[in-house]
């Protein structure tokens, strides 16, 4: 069980590694979005590109940071039950949904949207807008976010199945529920 322990620390901080490029891009996006208002608006001006690398950094955000997210226990759930059962059955049940959900879909989605990638890549796909970006850089954050939560999805699993061994005292807070707040 080491070995896999040492992975998921890896994993882990690789997650938090992306995790804090994605709060990065969160920054620029902002800061491009005002500037992109400030010269429309204020200047009666407008560029294809700087509306374009918006739209890039969002889905940099979304895609980079969704392995951070799954690492931080911070994503969406499914509330029905999840909250009113002991702690070891909420292990079960991550290890029943990573297993057979999560793991799956995300390695379904990374080698389908790889061929996306790789045509825009090959073709040297530009944006059907004038003065607009190459797409290549938006769509390799696809196969790779998915990869990446594929990856974390790992972990996870490790931790969980270590909590329910008792072989990883760190782990214990995985089975700690706090019910979201309305």
């Amino acid at each position: 069980m080491r070995p896999l322990l040492a992975f998921s620390r890896g994993m882990d901080a690789v997650s938090a590694a992306f995790g804090r490029i994605a709060d990065w891009m969160v920054l620029a996006a902002c800061a491009v979005s005002a500037g992109n208002a400030v010269i429309r608006y204020g200047f009666s001006m407008s560029s294809n590109a700087w509306l374009e690398v918006q739209w890039y950094l969002f889905a940099g955000v979304v895609m980079l940071g969704a392995s951070y997210t799954l690492e931080r226990n911070e994503h969406v759930r499914v509330d029905l039950v999840y909250g009113s059962v002991s702690a070891r059955a909420r292990l079960w049940i991550d290890v029943f949904g990573i297993i057979f959900f999560l793991l799956p879909g995300m390695a379904l989605l990374a080698w389908m949207t790889w061929p996306f990638f790789w045509d825009a890549w090959v073709r040297g796909e530009g944006s059907p807008n004038a003065g607009g970006l190459i797409r290549w850089p938006v769509k390799i954050v696809m196969p790779l976010g998915f990869l990446l939560v594929t990856l974390q999805g790992l972990s996870e699993l490790v931790k969980r199945i270590a909590a329910l061994k008792g072989t990883a005292p760190e782990a214990a807070h995985l089975a700690e529920y706090h019910r979201p707040e309305q």
